[in-house]
């Protein structure tokens, strides 16, 4: 689904725009989610498996723009301060998530907007009886934990996935993440069950899954 852009100040005084992945994001997301995946053994996925194409990788943010059951977001840091903590949202006329897009994933260097995180909502399935349900998934770059850009990333996708119809919001934890369990309970989730060995490692090692969920 396409929806409108939101700004929020960060606990450093710089500003997080959140706003639709646009197909004009693929490459810097590919090269997001590589950094992302080798930051920590906590995502499904090892750096060297994130080899999709740039063209399947803009088919696939298209498609998450012309479902209206599903959301991907990116979270942009802007550079400069935020104003007295405030937060701003601006309508979406078609045109302003294209601009955003096109001037702030360009980053890495001080003074330029840079790509921090991303989180994304999808239906759980597509049968009548789990309609009212969906997965959340999110990420971000080790260099900005802590800010505050996964409790905006959530709490707005939470605010996305009312609008939509959604009546649960459910998602996967690796056992050991205690940072992310700590922002999944401040942002309302508790745990309802768990996958043993749901994950194996390279070194032959094994870690459950802590599944949680949230009424919205």
């Amino acid at each position: 689904m396409r929806f409108e852009e939101k700004r929020v100040t960060l606990k450093d005084g710089r500003v997080l725009l959140i706003r639709p992945a646009m197909p004009c994001d693929a490459e810097e997301l590919i090269r997001y989610l590589k950094q992302t995946a080798a930051e920590t053994r906590f995502l499904l996925r090892y750096p060297d498996e994130w080899n999709l194409t740039a063209e399947k990788e803009r088919e696939l943010l298209q498609g998450y723009l012309d479902n209206p059951s599903a959301a991907m977001a990116v979270a942009i840091v802007m550079p400069g301060a935020g104003e007295n903590g405030a937060e701003a949202s601006r309508p979406d006329d078609g045109s302003s998530a294209d601009s955003a897009a096109a001037d702030a994933v360009s980053g890495g260097a001080d003074g330029v907007p840079v790509l921090a995180g991303n989180s994304s909502i999808v239906p759980v399935g597509g049968a009548r009886r789990v309609r009212h349900r969906c997965a959340l998934a999110i990420a971000l770059k080790k260099e900005f934990w802590g800010l505050g850009i996964g409790t905006a990333l959530i709490r707005y996708q939470q605010e996305l996935a009312r609008r939509i119809g959604y009546e649960r919001m459910e998602l996967e934890y690796v056992e050991g993440n205690e940072r992310g369990k700590a922002l999944y309970e401040k942002c309302g989730f508790s745990e309802t069950g768990r996958i043993r060995m749901a994950n194996k490692y390279d070194d032959g090692s094994y870690s459950d899954d802590i599944l949680m969920s949230v009424t919205l």
